[in-house]
């Protein structure tokens, strides 16, 4: 038995994690995470998923909705994430929407991406167990105009015309966003295109930031000086008199970002080792708790020792197992053994729902799926859990 004040969390304990699952429902996971442990089954599974997602009439797509679309996605829609919320809701889960179709290049889809968040906020508003959305910069604007801007490179006059629609466009959505009380998570991108992403982030967050976190920052760990950028951020949010949120990552484009280091011969921006990353993540996460007066702090990893961490923290300073302005985030269909032994246990916790068009999230699923498998081990720990729920259940021997 734990002793008085100490966590009661078990994060092993497979009942509570996948106590919402049915027998059916549980071995279908099963079946796919053990196809997404091998690697290679995962890079043709991913080939398959794309070449059916541009199968015309949409005559793939239920391939992909059959598989990976209902493990890792809300649904195609609002209103069809609302069967999933409720189920999380039940589990005292909360939501965090995501409209993960991947950035494209033109105007209309800028607008598209915007009119689809505004939406997803009055969603929210109706729903008190949706407090944010998340979004990315790129879903607003050229990346290439991001990619130029940051490396300090003169923009022609349709560039800095789409740098003022994007700032217009963040402003019309922070606006919405806090006259309805709820909160946008802005996520983090490739290294050589995220400074203007952390200008703009802090830019709103002093405007909107004066009473409760409405925009949150994301900062990856698994890059070099993000810890000293976020203590920056943190004396500037005090000394400029706002509330600086911020959602902590390890990160997931280290392949991408190392490869490009070396194909264009500058210093790589991603941490020597794991151990580094897991140092500066943990030392971010004490640094949160211990200003969480000033400082709103989401905790998104699916690390078992970063969510324990902050969980003993809080019980060490006698801090409120609720306290709104200290979370914990996982993906939706990922590290339910997290989310829902947290939640047992009275934290904030919440499940990371993206949605959207079947044939436009597939670029995000594969993804997820690929990185999980390569860089994480994220999907051999989710088969243990299940293959121990399978035989705790006995449907496995």
């Amino acid at each position: 038995m734990p002793e008085p004040g100490e966590p009661k969390l078990d994060f092993n304990n497979t009942e509570i994690a996948f106590s919402y699952k049915s027998n059916r429902e549980l071995r279908k996971t099963y079946l796919l995470f053990k196809f997404m442990n091998n690697p290679n089954l995962v890079k043709l599974g991913s080939v398959l998923g794309n070449i059916a997602a541009k199968i015309p009439l949409g005559l793939g797509d239920s391939f992909i909705k059959l598989t990976i679309f209902d493990q890792f996605c809300g649904g195609t829609s609002l209103f069809e994430c609302q069967k999933v919320i409720d189920k999380l809701t039940y589990r005292n889960t909360l939501t965090i929407l995501d409209f993960g179709v991947e950035a494209k290049e033109r105007d209309e889809d800028f607008e598209r991406t915007l009119n689809e968040n505004i939406k997803a906020i009055e969603f929210a508003f109706s729903n008190p167990n949706v407090p944010v959305i998340s979004t990315k910069i790129t879903g607003y604007v050229p990346i290439g105009v991001l990619e130029k801007k940051q490396a300090g490179q003169p923009l022609s006059e349709y560039e800095q015309v789409q740098l003022r629609r994007l700032e217009e466009r963040l402003e019309t959505l922070a606006k919405k966003a806090y006259d309805m009380g709820v909160s946008i998570f802005i996520d983090a991108e490739e290294s050589w295109i995220q400074k203007p992403i952390d200008d703009l982030a802090l830019k709103l967050m002093a405007e909107f930031n004066k009473e409760k976190p409405i925009i949150y920052n994301t900062y990856q760990l698994y890059r070099t000086g993000q810890l000293d950028f976020l203590k920056e951020c943190a004396e500037k949010a005090m000394s400029e008199g706002y509330l600086l949120g911020v959602k902590t990552v390890r990160g997931a484009y280290m392949e991408k970002e190392r490869r490009r280091a070396q194909e264009m011969n500058y210093p790589d921006p991603i941490q020597k080792t794991k151990e580094d990353t897991d140092r500066d993540y943990d030392a971010a996460v004490r640094f949160c708790v211990e200003n969480y007066h000033r400082i709103s702090l989401c905790n998104s990893s699916h690390n078992w020792a970063s969510n324990a961490l902050q969980a003993r923290l809080m019980d060490e300073a006698q801090i409120p197992h609720d306290h709104p302005h200290l979370n914990f985030c996982q993906l939706f269909g990922m590290s339910d053994n997290l989310t829902f032994n947290l939640a047992a246990d009275g934290y904030n916790v919440a499940k990371y729902l993206p949605y959207g068009p079947i044939r436009e999230v597939v670029p995000y699923l594969t993804r997820r799926a690929q990185e999980n498998t390569s860089v994480t081990g994220d999907m051999s720990r989710e088969l243990s859990l299940l293959t121990r729920e399978m035989k705790r259940r006995g449907l496995l021997k």
